[in-house]
C-alpha cells in the first residue's frame, strides 16, 4: 500500500506549502493527542465525519480540539437534519481513511466531491493547525491559509461556519 503520509507531503511540496511534521505513536482520540504534548506546536484540530439521517449527505467538520460540538444544533446549521457519526465503512468509502485518521487531507481521496467540508471560522485566527496526514502516526502543522490553498487546489468548497 502506498505511503499515505508521503502522498500528503508530496501534494504540499508541489504547492510550495510550508509545514512541520511530528511523528508519534498511533493516536485514536483527542485525549491521546493531548498526552503527546503537541498543542505547544499549534492548535490541534478535531475532525468529525458525519452523515445525515438518511445517509445521503456526508460532512467533514473541522474545529479546534477543545470545542464541544452539539450534533443536533450543527445538523440544523448545516441543513442536514439529524446528524450522526458515519461508519468506518463510509469513512473508507468516501475519504479513504481509517478510524483515528480523519482529516481534511482525506478530501484528496474524495475525487467525486461527495463530502461537504465545513471549518470553524475561529481556526482562521490560529497561527498553526495540527492535522493528521491520512494516518494517525503523525501530525502536520501548517497555517490556516496554507490549508485553504491545499483545499482550493483540490477544488473543495470550504464552507466557514461559527461553532
Amino acid at each position: 500500500m502506498e505511503n499515505q503520509k508521503q502522498k500528503v507531503y508530496d501534494a504540499l511540496d508541489k504547492l510550495n506549502i510550508k509545514y512541520e511534521v511530528v511523528e508519534h505513536e498511533p493516536v485514536y482520540t483527542m485525549e491521546d493527542m493531548d498526552r503527546l504534548g503537541l498543542p505547544e506546536k499549534g492548535t490541534l484540530c478535531k475532525n468529525l465525519f458525519l452523515r445525515d439521517s438518511k445517509g445521503k449527505r456526508h460532512f467533514l467538520v473541522t474545529c479546534e480540539e477543545s470545542k464541544k460540538v452539539d450534533l443536533k444544533a450543527l445538523g440544523r446549521q448545516l441543513g442536514g437534519g439529524n446528524l450522526s457519526f458515519a461508519s468506518e465503512e463510509r469513512l473508507e468509502k468516501y475519504l479513504g481513511l481509517k478510524q483515528g485518521s480523519v482529516s481534511p487531507f482525506g478530501l484528496m481521496n474524495d475525487t467525486d466531491h461527495q463530502v461537504e467540508f465545513f471549518i470553524d471560522k475561529d481556526l482562521s485566527r490560529c497561527k498553526s493547525l495540527g492535522i493528521h496526514p491520512l494516518e494517525n502516526t503523525a501530525t502536520v502543522f501548517l497555517s490556516y491559509k496554507d490549508l485553504d490553498k491545499f483545499l482550493w487546489d483540490l477544488d473543495v468548497d470550504v464552507i466557514k461556519i461559527k461553532l
